[in-house]
């Protein structure tokens, strides 16, 4: 599942590769980018990408996140197994790093 839209003036592009992105997790999605954007106004895109490796036993699933800031993009990952746990452990990244600059 691979959509785009525009969430308060951000390009939102998320991408899931066979895996199906649930109407909870994109509300965590906006959620994140609500909380990140109070450290930061400059945000032009976030890029998401769920991933999950492994076979259904054993499958790990992986967030990324990359926000298109001003200056150098800004980076992070997570590896577990609760998507939306993971979305809010990636922002907390991308919030340190942004703290940062």
């Amino acid at each position: 599942m691979n959509y785009t839209e525009n969430y308060k003036g951000i390009k939102v592009d998320v991408q899931s590769p066979n895996t199906d992105i649930s109407d909870a997790v994109q509300q965590e999605i906006r959620a994140a980018l609500d909380k990140i954007s109070r450290f930061t106004s400059n945000i032009n895109a976030a890029d998401f990408y769920f991933k999950v490796d492994g076979s259904n036993n054993a499958a790990l699933s992986s967030v990324s996140i990359r926000l298109g800031v001003p200056g150098p993009d800004v980076f992070a990952e997570e590896k577990g197994d609760n998507w939306i746990s993971l979305i809010k452990a990636v922002s907390d990244k991308l919030i340190r790093q942004l703290q940062k600059k």
